[in-house]
């Protein structure tokens, strides 16, 4: 009786195509779970070495409404890069409006709708991102029509537009603002608490089964391949628990005492502090930035106007002899990019309760990194709105863990200048494997 030898690079081989037909099959795109692999070993080293401090729920909560405002502008960064721009002001231009919009509403307004107007947010809010629509307009028509590199308008926009944030408030800072408005910035007051936090979560989760079986649909329709069944029902079901442990984090960090205290004193509440919990939920500058996530992956994978981006990033020269009018996309790109600005203006404002000139200061470097590190090549044509909030994520927790650890601020840019430059030589190495 013979006994039969296994061959170890045949056993390998077999592992290897499972893991191959598992991927293709599921169509999980490959670098994003590294993203998401590398977050995931940062958070726990970042826990150890802070002697379990960074993966609380309090810890948790604060990184996501920090990283907000970066993640807002990044999605329109993608575009950006996308077409083979770059846009170097867009902490400056946060700067400015996040100084004209604190002026707007303490100096301006309250004098003609008169203090503690009930619209006095809102039109504060649309006033400062028509501002940052024009601001972004501005480079955008130098850039497209007149010809100037978008390095260069947008370097001396850098500097032009925070020295104007100086002139606008002569280097004071401007609070407190609105109250409405700073619910913007997260906070007690600034979340949607418990039950709506389940709530969203539940319609986020019907929303990707819908997208699921759409998708599957309209595949079918066209005769496309479909995905295996086995394969959807996996893929709906991580999304439902990404989200559903989204929320439970959220709901799991609850009100400072001191807020509880007041909260029940001032409606006649006699339970002891102690028994109180109240849950913050999903903090509403979170929301906001996920809302922006959801408009922008829909203009960047579901409109013409995205198929143009995408076809002028891979090639400019057969996009214009296309037919595309390039100049005019490539301004509404720098347009749409001026006003995510002033929603994350509207955010960092409100989340600091004040408005100062230095504001933004170096966010240029963190929105483009988080571009970049999402996956965004800078040779043009390739990047995910997705991979770009998930980058933002990366950046903010390597800037939060640095700061739980105790380390100066001067460190800090260097580790996220070295994370950028590794970020451009990967994508270069992965360029280069997939021609």
């Amino acid at each position: 009786m013979s006994e039969e030898t296994i061959n170890p690079h045949k056993a390998r081989a077999s592992e290897a195509s499972v893991v191959s037909r598992f991927f293709r099959s599921t169509e999980l795109d490959t670098r994003m779970l590294g993203m998401l692999a590398a977050l995931l070993l940062i958070w726990i080293g970042f826990h150890y070495l802070s002697g379990e401090r960074f993966i609380t729920p309090r810890n948790l909560w604060n990184l996501s409404v920090q990283t907000a405002s970066v993640a807002v502008m990044a999605t329109g960064m993608v575009l950006v890069i996308i077409t083979r721009h770059i846009d170097l002001s867009v902490g400056s231009v946060l700067g400015f409006v996040a100084v004209f919009m604190g002026v707007l509403q303490v100096d301006i307004l309250p004098h003609y709708l008169g203090l503690g107007h009930p619209m006095l947010w809102a039109i504060t809010l649309v006033i400062g991102v028509v501002v940052g629509g024009l601001i972004g307009g501005f480079h955008g028509f130098i850039i497209a029509y007149l010809g100037v590199p978008a390095f260069i308008v947008t370097l001396g926009g850098l500097l032009a537009w925070r020295g104007l944030a100086w002139w606008l408030n002569s280097g004071q800072t401007i609070s407190p603002l609105d109250p409405t408005f700073r619910l913007m910035g997260g906070g007690p007051a600034g979340s949607i608490g418990e039950t709506w936090s389940w709530v969203v979560g539940i319609i986020v989760c019907l929303a990707i089964a819908v997208l699921i079986l759409n998708n599957r649909r309209q595949r079918g329709r066209f005769g496309f391949p479909q995905r295996p069944v086995w394969a959807e029902v996996f893929i709906g079901l991580l999304g439902f628990a990404v989200v559903l442990g989204v929320v439970a984090v959220a709901n799991a960090y609850y009100w400072p005492r001191g807020v509880v205290k007041r909260y029940a004193e001032a409606n006649g509440i006699t339970t002891p502090i102690d028994e109180i919990f109240i849950s913050h939920g999903l903090a509403i500058p979170v929301l906001i930035a996920l809302g922006a996530g959801v408009v922008m992956t829909f203009l960047a994978t579901r409109t013409r106007f995205g198929r143009y981006i995408y076809a002028m990033g891979g090639n400019p020269e057969a996009a214009e002899l296309a037919g595309i009018k390039t100049r005019w996309v490539t301004m509404k790109i720098f347009i749409l990019m001026g006003m995510l600005c002033a929603i994350s203006a509207a955010i960092s404002t409100a989340r600091l309760n004040a408005a100062t000139n230095a504001q933004g200061t170096l966010d240029e470097l963190l929105v483009i990194a988080a571009a970049v590190i999402g996956g965004t090549s800078l040779g043009g044509g390739i990047g995910t709105i997705a991979g770009a909030m998930l980058g933002a994520l990366v950046m903010q927790s390597l800037q939060s863990g640095m700061v739980l650890l105790g380390i100066d601020a001067p460190l800090q840019n260097v580790v996220v200048g070295a994370v950028l430059v590794v970020a451009v030589y990967l994508d270069g190495l992965y360029r280069r494997a997939q021609t």
